[in-house]
C-alpha cells in the first residue's frame, strides 16, 4: 500500500515538474497556449513513453518510437511543424534531465 503511494506522488510531483517545464520552454519559444496545453503535453508523453517501454522494453528501439510518437503530441496540441517540435522536445528533454539530477522522479522522459 505504502509503495502504491509513494508511485503514485512520484507520478504527480513528476507531472507538476514536467508540465511547468514544457510550459517554459513552449513559451520560450513562442507559444500562447497556457498550462493546460502542457499538462496534456505531460501527461501524453507519460503515457506514450509508459506503453513503448511495456510493449518493448526499454532500449533504444521503445525510445525511439515513443520519441516519434510524443513528437506528435506536441505537433497536435502547439500545432506546430516537425521541426520545432523536435527543438522544443530537445530543449525539454535537456531541462529535464538537469532538474531530475536535483528532483528525482520516476523513470521516463517527463
Amino acid at each position: 500500500m505504502i509503495s502504491l503511494v509513494f508511485t503514485a506522488l512520484m507520478f504527480i510531483v513528476g507531472l507538476i515538474i514536467s508540465t511547468i517545464i514544457i510550459y517554459l520552454i513552449a513559451k520560450l519559444f513562442g507559444e500562447k497556449e497556457g498550462i493546460g496545453t502542457a499538462l496534456l503535453a505531460a501527461l501524453t508523453g507519460t503515457i506514450i513513453y509508459t506503453i513503448a517501454y511495456s510493449l518493448m522494453g526499454k532500449g533504444w528501439i521503445a525510445a525511439i518510437i515513443a520519441g516519434i510518437v510524443w513528437l506528435l503530441a506536441l505537433k497536435f496540441f502547439y500545432k506546430i511543424g516537425w521541426f520545432k517540435s523536435l527543438v522544443i522536445a530537445v530543449a525539454v528533454w535537456i531541462l529535464t534531465t538537469i532538474v531530475g539530477l536535483f528532483l528525482p522522479t520516476l523513470t521516463g522522459p517527463l
